[in-house]
């Protein structure tokens, strides 16, 4: 089975090469990697890349910016594989992922997303674990490993955590095509789509071995969108949307957790230094009212067109 990834380019072209790199040095030589540049100014990426020479490697350059969640799915419809992953362009796969990733989905055939272990690195590629990375290790799900989860148990703990790592997630294709992506989210895009897929049934496999490593620096989206709170509006509007979905399941508990959601309202605050430090009053405001306000209004599952 050819392994699809795609990654959606817009960064450090050193960093890019570095996760280029990585893929080819895979033990599992079955992939096809395609590059959407989301017209990143710096055009040498491009260009080294197409140089590489390499037939399994398509390089895509958008006519115009998309963002993140509009070149998501722009990703995903130019997927043709059964499984496939949205990489990041500063990440960097162990040698192993494609190898194990193949053994965990021979060993639960249904699954529809798979979770390997995985390593923060700093921008050097040093190992690098600061507090979010050690929040997610709390409240990620204890073993045995390889384990699965599902229904109201994998809701309430993606809920009261979001311990999974987007670039290094591996998707079941036909999970992702429909609905796709919201166009509205540009941070927290990901963990509305495992309440979805967790919503219609869909199970994820945990394991432990790490295989790749995730890169955390301050330039990225996250990192950037943290301080001024437009990371946490969003936030809470998925909270909320998912109350609403959890209560009409019947997983009240589920329901609880995105109601409160401690996690995510302490993660405002260890942001709130940084936006005072900066005198940015829209952020301040925006980090105090997600972190001590009450829960958001349901705004609805609006799925704006791409």
């Amino acid at each position: 089975m050819t392994f699809d990834i795609m990654m959606p380019f817009y960064g450090r072209v050193d960093h890019f090469k570095a996760a280029v790199a990585s893929v080819r040095a895979q033990d599992e030589p079955d992939w096809r990697l395609v590059v959407v540049d989301d017209v990143y100014p710096d055009l040498s990426a491009g260009e080294w890349l197409v140089g590489l020479g390499d037939p399994r490697i398509t390089y895509v350059r958008n006519e115009t910016n998309l963002r993140p969640s509009r070149n998501y799915r722009k990703c995903v419809d130019l997927m043709t594989s059964e499984f496939s992953m949205l990489m990041g362009c500063d990440d960097v796969m162990l040698p192993g992922f494609l190898t194990r990733v193949s053994e965990l989905i021979a060993e639960f055939p249904e699954a529809s997303i798979v979770q390997v272990g995985v390593e923060p690195i700093d921008v050097n590629g040093k190992k690098h674990l600061p507090i979010s990375d050690r929040v997610k290790a709390w409240v990620r799900p204890r073993g045995p490993y390889p384990r699965v989860l599902q229904g109201e148990e994998l809701a309430s703990s993606l809920l009261r955590g979001n311990w999974s790592y987007f670039p290094s997630v591996v998707w079941r294709v036909s999970e992702l095509k429909d609905p796709g992506f919201r166009t509205d989210l540009d941070v927290v895009q990901d963990l509305e789509m495992l309440l979805q897929i967790t919503e219609r049934g869909g199970s994820l496999v945990l394991d432990d071995e790490v295989e790749f490593q995730y890169r955390r620096h301050g330039q990225s989206y996250s990192a950037i969108t943290g301080p001024d709170g437009s990371k946490f509006d969003q936030e809470r509007a998925v909270f909320a949307e998912a109350t609403r979905a959890m209560d009409s399941l019947g997983w009240h508990k589920a329901a609880r957790t995105a109601r409160l959601h401690l996690t995510s309202r302490l993660h405002a605050l260890t942001e709130l230094p940084a936006s005072i430090k900066a005198r940015n009053r829209r952020g301040m405001r925006a980090l105090a009212r997600h972190a001590f306000g009450p829960s958001a209004s349901d705004p609805g599952r609006l799925r704006p067109e791409a």
